[in-house]
């Protein structure tokens, strides 16, 4: 049977990081999608909207070899995504280990037989570090 991983992010002015964790994402399933995260559930959860059109992201990320399918993640709650996907796996960074979002959501994907695997958060480069180099370029 095969295993279908779900990398759920923003994915705004894409980045190594990004690149990151779909590659490691790749290796631990057969079948992985890629949710990019819908601007206005960008700017509800972060305050300010992504500096690229979700459109945008999604077609650099469908763009990408590593990965089988993108969808358009509409939910903060990855247990909702769960329910539409039916994923075996979710992947995150790490900055969610430890977090009462993720251990509520090891705790939900638990019961119905999905697990969350963490990756180390790319620290170097980061969609945030960017937006603030680009804004006090102008």
């Amino acid at each position: 049977m095969a295993i279908v991983g779900y990398a759920p992010g923003v994915y705004d002015m894409f980045h190594i990081g990004h690149l990151n964790i779909l590659r490691r994402a790749r290796e631990h399933c057969d079948h992985l999608i890629a949710g990019v995260v819908e601007d206005d559930v960008v700017t509800r959860i972060k305050g300010r909207p992504p500096v690229v059109p979700h459109e945008e992201r999604m077609d650099v990320v469908r763009a990408l070899d590593l990965v089988d399918e993108v969808v358009s993640d509409w939910s903060s709650d990855k247990f909702e995504m769960w329910q539409q996907l039916r994923y075996d796996i979710l992947f995150k960074g790490d900055d969610w280990k430890g977090t009462e979002k993720g251990t509520r959501l090891e705790r939900l994907l638990g019961e119905v037989g999905a697990q969350v695997h963490y990756f180390p958060y790319t620290a170097s480069t980061s969609s945030t570090d960017l937006r603030r180099l680009l804004e006090g370029m102008s």
